[in-house]
């Protein structure tokens, strides 16, 4: 789904549901909250030992926010098939962390229509040596398409049909390394609100179906999958689509990401993204590479090149407490104009953490983003970029 807003919802949505408890820590600390919710030296809010702990059901709330398709919410059923304890005492004898084998099923709504539902999750093989993930969903999606570049509409158009995202990986060595064997496939049917409209797009750029192929490499160094202080993580993605597979056209997608975190002072952490993403080919309108900032709409700005570039600074105030405050920004050229005459965009802004887990360093909050396109509020539950 990376070429979708439903990758997004699901990266916002899936991970929310810890933050309902963020304004309250004083209160839980007055003796009302159960012990397995607090820290026992100091009595706060502390979900450390229920979450390593958890094994079978967790029901978590979904918050949706985005401005693309207006806030919204749901419900996404977890089973833990093992604890995040037991996975950790298992990395003791192979020397790397395996996460805990998960299904999860989701289902969401929004204010201007959008919905969706599904399933998925991920397993780990012979001893964390091969891992399976990905998801299935069946899903309505209402969007506005600005054209390549963001040089006409909005003109409102809507995606309803399956999406299918299956990956398979095997680690290189005894390293952090993966390599990763990618299927994904869309059965889109997609109609824009004014039939007029459609006129503007030749017909390749308007099919349903795309079936693509694709490899990566993946490395991950990070001291901490949820909330890093240290270390890096990127990817090299290649995913070709192409009728012998089921796609209606042929085209190719890229992506190229990074991002590294440091530990500047014992109170300060600084973080820096590169995100770039190409499409070749006769590309479906609606799966042109979009700019992916806070305070930017999904989908708003597309076109065949995108780019991004943003920093991010955590201020741990004390144990508990951090601010953080992020600046970025964001480019799409190609069709009809090159890098330096492409569509940009600034996104600032600045949001608070509450370390909700300590032994497992995952910090939940909120942020608040403006950009020269639009500004929104974001929940976050361990880093924001995905």
């Amino acid at each position: 789904m990376r070429h979708t807003v439903a990758r997004r919802l699901a990266a916002q949505g899936c991970k929310a549901g810890l933050l309902m408890a963020l304004g309250l820590p004083s209160a839980f600390a007055e003796g009302w909250l159960p012990d397995r919710f607090k820290d026992p030296a100091t009595g706060e809010l502390d979900l450390s030992d229920w979450l390593l702990e958890q094994k079978g059901f967790l029901p978590v709330p979904i918050i949706i926010t985005e401005p693309a398709v207006g806030y919204g919410g749901g419900i996404a059923p977890v089973f833990f098939l093992d604890s995040i304890k037991n996975s950790a005492e298992k990395a003791k004898e192979t020397g790397h962390y395996t996460p805990p084998d998960i299904v999860a099923l989701a289902a969401f709504g929004t204010e201007n229509g959008t919905w969706g539902a599904g399933g998925g999750g991920m397993f780990t093989f012979r001893e964390d040596r091969y891992r399976w993930r990905g998801g299935v969903a069946r899903t309505n999606v209402n969007l506005d398409f600005y054209g390549a570049g963001g040089l006409i509409g909005p003109l409102a158009y809507n995606l309803d049909g399956w999406m299918s995202v299956q990956h398979g990986m095997v680690r290189l060595g005894e390293s952090n390394a993966w390599a990763v064997l990618r299927w994904n496939y869309f059965s889109l049917e997609n109609k824009f609100d004014l039939p007029g409209q459609a006129g503007q797009f030749v017909d390749t750029t308007r099919t349903n179906k795309a079936s693509g192929l694709g490899v990566s490499l993946e490395y991950d160094s990070r001291d901490n999958l949820f909330t890093p202080n240290t270390g890096w993580t990127g990817s090299l993605d290649l995913t070709f689509y192409d009728p012998d597979i089921g796609s209606d056209t042929r085209f190719q997608s890229y992506r190229a990401h990074v991002f590294s975190y440091w530990k500047v002072s014992p109170v300060l952490v600084l973080g820096l993204r590169a995100d770039g993403r190409a499409a070749e080919g006769d590309v479906p309108f609606y799966m042109l590479p979009f700019v992916d900032l806070r305070g930017v709409p999904a989908m708003r700005l597309q076109d065949t090149r995108t780019a991004v570039l943003e920093t991010e600074l955590r201020w741990n105030l004390d144990h508990r407490w951090a601010l953080v405050g992020f600046l970025g920004g964001g480019k799409a050229w190609g069709t009809r104009e090159d890098f330096s005459d492409g569509a940009s965009t600034v996104s600032k802004g600045a949001g608070f953490r509450y370390l909700i887990a300590s032994k497992l360093g995952i910090y939940v909050g909120m942020d608040m983003a403006w950009s020269t396109q639009d500004k929104a509020w974001y929940i976050q539950v361990g880093n924001a970029w995905r």
